[in-house]
């Protein structure tokens, strides 16, 4: 199964890893990538050394630290990138993910918001913003956020199944039904028993 984190990994980091693999005096990202992850936080311990403020460092020493899964690094690594470029979608968005992974749905939603607030913000702004909401009960609010990643990611599986579950809890079971069936039509494998269960 993707997780949200996979998700963010495969469409976030590339971006910055390959903007910060411009720098010869950086050996992060080479760690980084054949999942050194120590490795690869000394690295960029070492370069911020001499450019603390570098906000593309700054994030992938997150990210490795997100991979260690150390909560407290990775949170003052992405919020150390965050005071620098404070409408940074992709700083944003990592919060977002990383508080939504550690049961913390609250400031999750609070990153997500932010994010969605930033002009041009990405369809994953709108599906954190619906998960940290599904999380929190709010089920309306979760389902219009849904409606709004899923029309700006059309291919986004994960968007459909969890807008079905939602329709599952409100006895919207056609509905739930259509959306489990394009989960699995967008790739999305674990929706396959939801259709099983609710498309009878």
């Amino acid at each position: 199964m993707i997780s949200i984190k996979n998700l963010l990994s495969i469409i976030l980091l590339t971006g910055v890893l390959v903007a910060c693999g411009n720098s010869a005096s950086n050996k992060g990202d080479a760690f980084y990538n054949d999942g050194q992850y120590q490795e690869a936080i000394a690295a960029y311990t070492s370069y911020l050394e001499t450019k603390p403020n570098n906000v593309q460092v700054l994030y992938n020493k997150g990210r490795a630290h997100e991979e260690l899964d150390d909560f407290k690094k990775a949170e003052d690594s992405f919020k150390r990138a965050l005071k620098q470029e404070p409408k940074n979608t992709q700083i944003l968005l990592s919060l977002s993910n990383l508080y939504h992974n550690n049961d913390k749905p609250e400031l999750a939603l609070m990153y997500a918001d932010h994010a969605v607030s930033v002009s041009g913000a990405p369809s994953m702004a709108y599906f954190l913003k619906a998960r940290s909401m599904h999380k929190l009960g709010n089920v309306k609010e979760a389902i219009r956020e849904y409606n709004t990643a899923i029309k700006m990611s059309p291919k986004n599986g994960q968007a459909y199944y969890y807008r079905g579950l939602l329709y599952v809890a409100t006895d919207q079971t056609a509905n739930a039904c259509k959306d489990f069936k394009a989960a699995v039509t967008n790739n999305y494998a674990p929706a396959k028993e939801s259709v099983k269960k609710y498309c009878r």
